[in-house]
């Protein structure tokens, strides 16, 4: 009868263990997601900064230090593959240019009227407005891994398994926390 008690115990401990680090992998699984995520909008961006700067070149084309200031900030983003932290460095750089091609822009009537610029204002914003939900959904997921790795009992078992926590994908500069305003209207 007591080996009985023993076995249910041992059962009870090995179902709550199983538990715990499918829940980890699960949590692992969601953050990686949420990241990849991030990275397909990030690339979309990328993707039409090119033809954003060209629109501009052919307005504004003696404003070369600040076309040339997008371009390599794009080109460092693009070639950013490390930590959510390294790419946000990046972003927070892709984004100030951002906002000086955008304050360029204001300067040339004919630029704010070009259908195509427009279309790229728009899709732009929407990028940007996409990676913000981005970033909160990664963001969420993470502070769930996080807590997870790091309560009792769990963190026992995220120990044992080399689970680890996960950084945030924060933005540094509070102006950069919201997408560039790009209203010529």
């Amino acid at each position: 009868m007591e080996w009985l008690i023993v076995l249910a115990v041992v059962a009870l401990a090995g179902g709550y263990f199983i538990a715990i680090y499918n829940k980890l992998i699960s949590l692992t699984r969601r953050v990686e997601e949420a990241w990849s995520d991030i990275q397909v909008q990030m690339k979309r961006r990328y993707d039409l900064i090119p033809n954003l700067v060209e629109t501009v070149k052919g307005y504004a084309g003696h404003e070369r230090g600040t076309l040339d200031a997008v371009t390599a900030a794009r080109a460092a983003a693009v070639s950013s593959q490390g930590s959510p932290a390294e790419q946000a460095r990046a972003e927070n750089a892709l984004q100030g240019t951002l906002r000086s091609l955008f304050a360029v822009a204001e300067s040339y009537p004919d630029l704010k009227a070009n259908q195509n610029f427009l279309a790229l204002q728009h899709d732009v914003t929407d990028t940007e407005n996409r990676i913000q939900s981005a970033r909160r959904f990664y963001n969420g997921n993470v502070r769930e891994l996080n807590v997870t790795v790091e309560q009792f009992p769990s963190n026992l078992v995220a120990k044992q398994f080399g689970f680890r926590t996960a950084d945030f994908f924060e933005l540094e500069d509070p102006e950069t926390a919201t997408p560039p305003r790009v209203s010529f209207s």
